[in-house]
């Protein structure tokens, strides 16, 4: 039964992970249809980070009040009606609309499960669930693609993927009884005085520290998929293909990464995965700051990626261990509503930066949100020195 409710939570985190990239895999074609142009996407993408951020802080009632499965079941339902609804629309107005609940969605969904798997099961889950989010961010530009190819028809792309969520829906509805296996009168099914609120939450010492290492991993994460294609030309003097394949060796090293930081776990606390992997992340970006040929500087995109892998999923998992089980709920709310703000705002402050003074800023700017994020957990390390040894 574990292992069955194990497979479902994993299918899940590859929901939340399926529509992320199709937008922008789309939109080329998608701005031709509804009459919008190229800025337009920005506006949706915003709306879709801001109501993530707001249903992430208000994830800790939800899971007080229904429990994860029906939590994630919720979630995922919102996700598929909003894929739905782009398949249908024809008007931008409508997009904006629709990307409310999408983003809703997929905030509630990431930190009920992120919060069930850290309180439940070992790090290497943990890891191994965010990597399942990085094969459904990979396999939805790969359907939107195979779409496009047929007649341009991005409509068959959201489509596709909002069968395939429906499919998971029903899945998940099946299987509400499974998410009990667990009960135990922890806060998912406690008294309401029970209830850590997010205001007490950020009382708890340490807490503040470990929102300020997500902001900046999550915001370099979101940064380096976006401008280190434009590094690799500007910078590199790369042709644009071979950028666009050099930057992808980012998001591999991240795949690769979480899977091998699941079997280190079993010997590596969740601390030690993540100053190792900031510092592993900190070497290839002093890399890539250095005058060196471009397969070099990809080997060291490689290297980021590697390092940074751990990262987030060790920070979420560490979170019932560090701050206790009874605001774990809201403590991994706050995070994520933090992991979100930094992917919204930090690259757009980095494109800013490296329009004014040039695309050689962007691996400095990461070294500087990588070092920042060591700094801020190892402070959250001597406040719990005793624990995660």
């Amino acid at each position: 039964m574990v292992t069955l409710l194990l497979i479902i939570i994993y299918l899940a985190f590859i929901g939340l992970g399926l529509p992320d990239a199709l937008l922008g895999s789309a939109w080329s074609i998608m701005k031709l249809d509804i009459g919008a142009t190229t800025e337009m996407a920005g506006y949706i993408s915003l709306t879709v980070s801001f109501c993530t951020v707001v249903s992430s802080l208000f994830a800790s009632r939800l899971l007080h009040r229904f429990g994860t499965g029906k939590v994630t079941l919720f979630s995922i339902l919102l996700t598929t009606i909003s894929l739905f609804g782009f398949y249908f629309s024809n008007e931008f107005l409508f997009f904006i609309l629709l990307a409310i609940p999408l983003g809703l969605g997929a905030g509630s969904v990431d930190a009920a499960l992120s919060n069930y798997v850290a309180l439940h099961f070992k790090a290497r889950h943990m890891s191994w669930l965010h990597c399942f989010w990085g094969i459904g961010a990979m396999t939805g530009p790969i359907v939107m693609s195979f779409s496009l190819d047929n007649g341009n028809n991005w409509r068959m792309g959201y489509l596709t993927i909002g069968i395939v969520l429906t499919i998971i829906v029903l899945i998940l509805l099946g299987s509400l009884s499974l998410w009990k296996v667990f009960e135990n009168g922890k806060i998912e099914e406690g008294d309401e005085k029970t209830l850590i609120s997010n205001r007490e939450a950020l009382r708890i010492r340490g807490v503040r520290m470990s929102m300020v290492s997500m902001l900046c991993y999550n915001g370099s994460e979101t940064a380096a998929g976006l401008w280190m294609a434009s590094f690799f030309i500007e910078s590199k003097g790369t042709t644009p293909g071979t950028a666009a394949a050099f930057s992808s060796l980012f998001y591999i090293g991240i795949i690769i990464g979480r899977i091998f930081s699941g079997f280190l776990s079993t010997k590596l606390s969740s601390k030690r995965l993540i100053r190792y992997g900031g510092l592993v992340g900190c070497v290839g970006l002093l890399i890539l700051i250095l005058p060196v040929p471009h397969w070099v500087a990809a080997g060291a995109l490689l290297i980021v990626g590697l390092g940074g892998a751990p990262i987030y999923p060790s920070i979420v998992h560490a979170t019932p261990e560090r701050f206790g089980e009874k605001a774990s709920s809201s403590v991994i709310g706050l995070e994520m509503a933090s992991a979100y703000t930094g992917s919204t705002l930090i690259p757009l402050l980095m494109g800013f930066i490296a329009s004014q003074f040039g695309m050689f800023m962007v691996p400095i700017i990461l070294l500087l949100l990588f070092s920042i994020m060591f700094v801020s957990s190892e402070m959250v390390n001597r406040v719990y020195k005793h624990k995660l040894i």
